[in-house]
């Protein structure tokens, strides 16, 4: 027993790959090397998983109620997020029952007979236990409790990870609703206007100083916008549609009021890329893939080691007639055995290879993603920095496009000016208008793909601790791992 409680745990420790971070985001932000961040960095201090921190409500810079309330509901009845729950609770799961192979194993096994021979009837008891307990002495059992927990801390993440796009992919539809209720309003405008033009060309048709062409063109130009403005109501439909399919309503249980796109997206704040490995869930659910796979290694490495297993059994088993617990029915027995294996084949050196292969694989997929989560925040503030300033020229350009509406339907009354002219600004008008509209929703939407790439909040601090997943720990589970550069 005394060797076993000073059990060893083979193959290599666990630590987490490195990755190449820049200084600063290409884009902007902040400088890790600045003078501020580092005045102000004597403050920080590592991220540590079993940290409770509280996951901030991002969606709430738009100070939009409604989408407060929509994005609220992915907690209650997104079905994604409950499959994802469910999984973490499997995986918790399978901790424990990893766990389990840390402790005996025991076993009732009462009995009773009532037998006639020769004339003779016999009553005979057996009330026995058996407990058998295999030593954990190289690992291979605490290697799997590691590799189940760092699952379950990926299953975690991925709960994190599923809010977060769930809650993302809201409010981009969200604002893509705003964008269709603008979009209904400017081609309403539009209509009137084109109505009024239409007037006036009917007005120049009756006074003879127009064609009859200007009329027929005038009226295709309001039909054909007043076709555009019907379809909006499909593209609203649908977006409304899908944000009651991800708040876990029926459709027909769902309705949002009419409202319009705000002029200015919130801005967003970025900190150092650094961060950002401790900010993002997916980033957090890759690298504890990591650690399982690295486990593995050792579970595969102890299959080389023999295991030794400890048995007992003992209680009463006889005849009634000579008293139950009378010292001849008695029975007891200790017995220790051991297995090595000698030959297999090259199996299990193949599964370390294995091991070995599932956990560079991990790696890669661990620093695909960092790079993945740089890109995705370097293409947001890219996206904020020259969608502003394309606004700011789409703008001017639909004020110039509206100066010369007005200018050619005066010219047009005076008759200085043909209608083919006027039809050509409208129309390079409410070209310039919608795609205004359309600058301002990609403003937004850029917003929330920023935000979602910096992780929305998330930390890795809320990730369940080790102490939090497993039990109580075992004298076995002290011993210190050996041979690292296994």
């Amino acid at each position: 027993m005394a060797t076993a409680l000073s059990g060893c745990v083979v193959g290599p420790d666990y630590t987490r790959p490195s990755v190449e971070t820049p200084l600063a985001f290409k884009q902007g932000g902040t400088r890790e090397d600045s003078a501020g961040y580092v005045a102000g960095k004597k403050n920080w201090r590592p991220a540590q998983p079993n940290d409770g921190a509280e996951r901030g409500d991002w969606w709430r810079v738009f100070k939009d109620p409604a989408l407060d309330r929509l994005i609220r509901l992915v907690d209650v009845d997104n079905q994604s997020l409950r499959q994802a729950v469910a999984n973490y609770r499997q995986a918790r799961a399978l901790v424990e029952s990893a766990q389990a192979a840390l402790y005996p194993t025991v076993i009732g096994a009462p009995g009773i007979t009532r037998s006639r021979a020769l004339g003779n009837e016999r009553t005979s008891v057996s009330l026995q236990g058996q407990a058998s307990w295999e030593l954990d002495l190289f690992g291979s059992v605490r290697r799997s409790i590691e590799a189940e927990t760092a699952l379950t801390q990926a299953d975690a993440a991925q709960i994190g990870l599923v809010r977060l796009a769930t809650q993302a992919e809201v409010a981009t539809n969200y604002l893509s609703l705003r964008y269709a209720d603008s979009l209904q309003k400017v081609l309403n405008e539009n209509v009137e206007n084109f109505k009024r033009t239409l007037a006036i060309t009917e007005n120049q048709y009756n006074a003879g100083v127009a064609a009859r062409s200007d009329v027929i063109t005038a009226q295709t130009q309001v039909q054909t916008v007043q076709a555009a403005a019907i379809a909006v109501g499909l593209t609203r439909a649908q977006f409304e549609h899908a944000i009651a399919t991800l708040v876990g309503r029926p459709p027909s249980e769902l309705s949002l009021p009419v409202a319009f796109l705000p002029q200015r997206p919130p801005a967003v704040p970025v900190g150092i890329p650094s961060a950002l490995l401790e900010r993002r869930p997916d980033v957090a659910q890759a690298e504890r893939t990591v650690q399982s796979q690295s486990e593995r290694i050792g579970v595969a490495v102890a299959a080389f080691y023999p295991t030794v297993t400890i048995s007992a059994s003992g209680g009463i088993s006889g005849l009634t007639s000579a008293g139950l617990f009378s010292p001849v029915n008695q029975v007891w027995s200790v017995s220790a055995a051991g297995t090595e294996v000698l030959f297999d084949g090259g199996a299990r050196s193949a599964a370390v290879q294995a091991a070995r292969a599932a956990y560079d694989a991990a790696v890669a997929g661990y620093r695909q993603t960092v790079l993945t989560a740089f890109a995705e925040v370097e293409n947001g503030l890219a996206g904020v920095r020259i969608l502003a300033r394309q606004q700011v020229a789409q703008d001017a350009a639909l004020a110039s496009a509206r100066r010369a509406v007005e200018i050619t339907l005066n010219e047009y009354r005076a008759g200085t000016q043909n209608f083919t002219t006027v039809v050509t600004a409208q129309s390079l008008a409410l070209n310039n208008e919608v795609a205004a509209l359309q600058v301002r929703l990609s403003r937004f939407t850029t917003a929330v793909a920023l935000i979602r790439a910096l992780g929305g909040g998330w930390d890795v601090r809320s990730l369940p601790g080790d102490g939090e997943l497993k039990g109580p720990r075992l004298p076995i589970d002290a011993g210190q791992a050996v041979r690292p550069d296994e």
